[in-house]
């Protein structure tokens, strides 16, 4: 199991890896980003214009990682900004509210757009958000499950508000995009062990390799009321 530190370090960079949010307005990405990034929460939140960028350094391993989040809008005359913030990301989070069921059935939508403007490997969770009203809950977490399944998703709920599983869901999503690029890089060096160098990565580009990732299906609900 991988071993996770938080915090700002001092020392080089081992990993960046970019990560972007998606999904419809107002389904409370950007207040993830903030409770993670900045252990925030603001109820005068105002919807995202393009793009916003928030770095979060953590170690895992014993490797200094530098998380690259990007929160990117969910309204319609902005889609053209936001899918150019697909390129170059190996995690995403594809954010629904479980009190509005068509930003849930957006989902597929929103999956198909990333899927065909990023790199087809991308580490991809589906996240449940606003779970803290649960008794305003309009997507069954049965069937959050059965798409993330099919799609071969991580899946988990959260709430922003209250932080829970917010920590978690990013972690998660750090933690096997690391596992990944840690084993290609492994895979890279002992290739240059055997072929004289000729298989080490050039430059600073992240690759993922082709590997699916693995379904998740942990990461419990709250519920309750607000």
């Amino acid at each position: 199991m991988s071993s996770i530190r938080g915090g700002d370090f001092n020392q080089k960079i081992d990993y960046v890896f970019k990560v972007v949010l998606i999904g419809d307005s107002a389904v409370g990405k950007s207040q993830l980003l903030s409770r993670f990034s900045r252990n925030q929460f603001s109820l005068d939140s105002k919807a995202t214009i393009g793009a916003e960028f928030q770095p979060k350094t953590l170690e895992i391993d014993n490797k200094t990682v530098k998380a690259q989040i990007w929160d990117t809008a969910g309204q319609e005359r902005y889609r053209a900004v936001t899918i150019a913030y697909y390129r170059g990301a190996v995690g995403a989070m594809l954010v629904y509210d479980m009190t509005k069921r068509h930003s849930f059935d957006n989902m597929a939508t929103w999956l198909e757009e990333l899927r065909g403007h990023a790199d087809k490997n991308i580490v991809v969770m589906l996240i449940g958000n606003k779970c803290d009203l649960g008794n305003l809950r309009a997507v069954p977490r049965e069937d959050a499950q059965e798409f993330a399944q099919r799609e071969n998703l991580f899946f988990m709920e959260t709430s922003a508000l209250e932080s829970t599983n917010v920590e978690t869901a990013f972690l998660t999503i750090l933690t096997e995009i690391y596992r990944i690029i840690s084993k290609k890089t492994l895979s890279a060096n002992d290739e240059s062990d055997t072929n004289g160098g000729a298989g080490l990565l050039r430059g600073t580009r992240i690759i993922v390799p082709n590997q699916e990732p693995q379904t998740q299906k942990q990461g419990g609900c709250c519920g309750g009321s607000s």
